[in-house]
């Protein structure tokens, strides 16, 4: 009798580790996604403000090329979508001016149950751009804030890369005119930055206003067409002497030029997804360089501006 009641033991227990272990691997997988992006494999979805789509495309293709498994969907947009964009499911990262404020981190906060990250990635200029056949392209700060907001007598207009809630529209309004508004017989809009390009090679006394990382890479085949098309100009420099500068690096650097902006990316992942991965690209030293061969000035890495005299 004892001998069976053993047995009836032995076998009710191989039942019951049985079940559990039908059930362990639907409890496991509660915790453990097997369907999310890695840091270096999957798709993902970002918004980034089309004023740095050449720069940003760059960053892409180097970052698929090392990753094969990994693709990365950019929609290019003006700044304020992209800010929408980011309460979207679907949307993993923005890439745009700014960070986030305090109210914004708390609105985020509430809305997702984490804080997204964000970082500066590198900074940026706003360029101002003329007509080949304009005879001036040197330009004070104040000139510029009289063409936007209508107080010269000057026939000069000026053209943005979009019809409003773009990043170069904001920080003319809010670094250039002090919150003032443009005078709508002065400012109009076309598209895109690459409308913007066209227009001023269209017509004369006009000023376009575009991120530099469009026209500033004299190694990219089609910003050196660009630049045929159109001149940069020369602003007057933020420095003790009285002399022009146009947005190159190291003026970017030092703040000589006075229409310097930061580059930032704002994640939404609250694991070690695609997101983080390509983030962390940009970051380290694959990711700044090519922020500086695009003539930009990269923000985590260090690099030396010497001086030298030409002869």
């Amino acid at each position: 009798m004892i001998h069976k009641l053993k047995n009836k033991r032995i076998n009710l227990a191989l039942i019951i580790s049985a079940f559990a272990l039908i059930l362990l691997p639907g409890c496991s997988g509660r915790n453990v996604r097997t369907d999310l992006d890695t840091t270096n494999s999957g798709i993902i979805h970002i918004s980034v403000d089309e004023s740095f789509e050449p720069v940003i495309d760059s960053q892409i293709q180097v970052f698929e090329a090392l990753y094969p498994k990994a693709k990365i969907i950019a929609e290019y947009k003006p700044e304020a979508d992209c800010f929408k964009d980011l309460i979207k499911d679907s949307t993993r990262m923005i890439i745009v001016t700014r960070g986030l404020t305090d109210q914004e981190e708390k609105f985020y906060k509430d809305s997702l149950t984490f804080y997204p990250a964000y970082d500066k990635l590198a900074n940026d200029a706003v360029a101002v751009i003329v007509n080949n056949d304009d005879p001036d392209s040197l330009f004070s700060m104040d000139k510029i804030r009289g063409i936007l907001n209508g107080s010269t007598g000057d026939k000069q207009v000026a053209v943005f890369d979009g019809l409003k809630e773009t990043s170069t529209i904001r920080f003319a309004i809010d670094s250039i005119l002090k919150g003032k508004p443009f005078d709508p017989k002065k400012v109009f809009a076309e598209k895109n930055s690459l409308g913007v390009i066209n227009y001023v090679a269209d017509h004369k006394n006009v000023l376009g206003f575009v991120g530099v990382s469009w026209i500033g890479n004299k190694e990219d085949t089609s910003q050196l067409s660009f630049l045929k098309k159109v001149r940069i100009a020369a602003i007057e420099c933020n420095c003790p002497e009285k002399t022009y500068v146009k947005p190159y690096q190291a003026n970017i650097e030092r703040r000589r030029y006075p229409m310097v902006r930061g580059l930032y990316y704002i994640l939404k992942e609250n694991y070690n997804g695609l997101g983080g991965g390509f983030a962390n690209f940009m970051t380290y030293e694959k990711g700044q360089l090519i922020f500086m061969r695009s003539y930009l000035w990269p923000a985590k890495m260090n690099f030396t501006i010497r001086s030298a005299t030409l002869n």
